[in-house]
């Protein structure tokens, strides 16, 4: 039904706008309430980040129903330098213009628009996106959505009291394979669930204690790059961001929040999380996870190998490895009626349904594929694993309350003290 939907909608808007030379010269005010895009509306979109992630995402904007305007970032050059390819591409037509700002707060205070897409280094997205949505946009933010489980729920409070659409980039949740593969999971088509394993993703490094300090690149605001976490002396080392745990969950957090938001689904638990976590016999990182339901999740195939976007359900009448844009049964039958994969999009993957469906949801005001409170449930997994391997040791979790029971050690790795000037806006 929500294919159908989508296919409807995109339809009815590609017809209307075709309709007219210049779609702009709709009166917004005719056709949607105030604040909110109508279904004839080209949406005006502005990017908050301009690094490769983001590169790839405008590529994939359909451009009958929206138009980049403007790009925020902290280091000026690489706005330059992004404008400059997507020029060189096609893009931006000759005549046009995008608009640069040093932030994302310039950015929605001096712009006119509808959304924002955030592809911010993980450490400073949950502001932004704050940010945008207490601006009256709607957002579609990459993952990993957060980089500690409290920004989370702190989040989603902010998307739900001012009624934004947040969409989450964990673009599978729009891939027809996908969603038929979880869903035979969760229906109990092969029966019962007897393990799940998943990739043994790997985590990231403490910033070490002594480096050698450069000088800051021209153009570059080292203080807001670093946003709320403890500040550091710039090494050219640390903009490998994903690679330090100040800033980021490691591949934990990257590959494994796309993997566990499909385990997620597949076992019907977008609101809510597993129970209990344990270190697994034999070390390097591999982490045992299990949910009141009794099913266990075993982060212990090996990285490279194993399915990077999903996992291998082993269940009573068969196994059924969910992949992006993929999926491989034993015996065969088991899948004997899945649809066809989506058609690729070129070497950056699938990402145009899973943007379709976040403008679709501008217009119907419905809760898009993979919303707020699933992108911060999927990742929280995550952060769990992570937390596990800091500690090493059995922890028990309550997914009601978001904190670990009788644990205040685990629990000061839930959140993390913030820099004045970069906490999380409120409602």
């Amino acid at each position: 039904m929500k294919n159908n939907r989508r296919t409807f909608l995109k339809q009815t808007t590609g017809a209307l706008l075709g309709s007219f030379a210049l779609p702009t010269l709709i009166s917004r005010s005719a056709l949607a309430a105030p604040g909110k895009v109508g279904a004839n509306d080209r949406i005006i979109v502005g990017f908050v980040g301009t690094g490769g992630r983001a590169r790839q995402l405008m590529e994939h904007i359909p451009q009958e129903r929206a138009r980049i305007v403007a790009v925020s970032d902290f280091w000026r050059q690489k706005m330059i330098d992004c404008i400059n390819e997507k020029k060189g591409s096609g893009l931006i037509k000759e005549g046009e213009e995008w608009n640069m700002y040093d932030s994302d707060v310039e950015l929605f205070e001096n712009e006119k628009l509808d959304a924002a897409f955030v592809i911010t280094q993980d450490h400073c997205r949950t502001i932004a996106a704050a940010h945008a949505i207490l601006a009256g946009l709607d957002v579609y933010a990459e993952k990993a959505l957060t980089a500690y489980i409290a920004e989370g729920r702190k989040l989603v409070n902010v998307v739900r009291k001012s009624k934004q659409i947040l969409q989450v980039g964990s673009q599978q949740r729009s891939m027809r394979l996908n969603e038929y593969g979880c869903r035979i999971i969760r229906e109990g088509k092969l029966g019962k669930i007897k393990l799940v394993q998943a990739c043994n993703y790997p985590f990231c490094d403490n910033i070490p204690e002594e480096y050698e300090e450069q000088p800051i690149p021209e153009g570059l605001n080292w203080d807001a790059w670093q946003g709320p976490t403890e500040y550091h002396k710039f090494n050219s080392m640390l903009l490998s961001w994903m690679g330090w745990r100040n800033y980021s969950g490691g591949e934990m957090t990257n590959w494994g929040a796309h993997g566990v938001d499909q385990i997620q689904w597949a076992l019907g638990a977008d609101e809510t999380g597993p129970v209990a976590t344990s270190p697994m016999p034999g070390g390097d990182g591999k982490v045992a996870v299990k949910y009141a339901s009794g099913v266990e999740v075993h982060f212990d195939l090996e990285y490279g190998k194993a399915p990077m976007g999903g996992a291998i359900f082993r269940c009573e009448n068969g196994n059924l490895e969910i992949n992006r844009n993929n999926l491989k049964a034993n015996p065969q039958e088991i899948i004997a009626d899945a649809p066809e994969a989506d058609p690729p999009e070129g070497p950056t993957w699938i990402a145009r349904p899973h943007i379709e469906n976040f403008f679709d949801c501008m217009v119907t005001r419905e809760r898009p594929h993979a919303d707020v409170e699933i992108g911060h449930r999927s990742v929280s997994v995550c952060h769990l694993v992570n937390i596990t391997r800091i500690l090493n040791r059995p922890l028990q979790w309550d997914p009601e309350k978001e904190l670990f029971v009788n644990d205040d050690e685990a629990n000061s790795y839930v959140d993390r003290p913030r820099r004045k000037g970069y906490e999380i806006p409120e409602a």
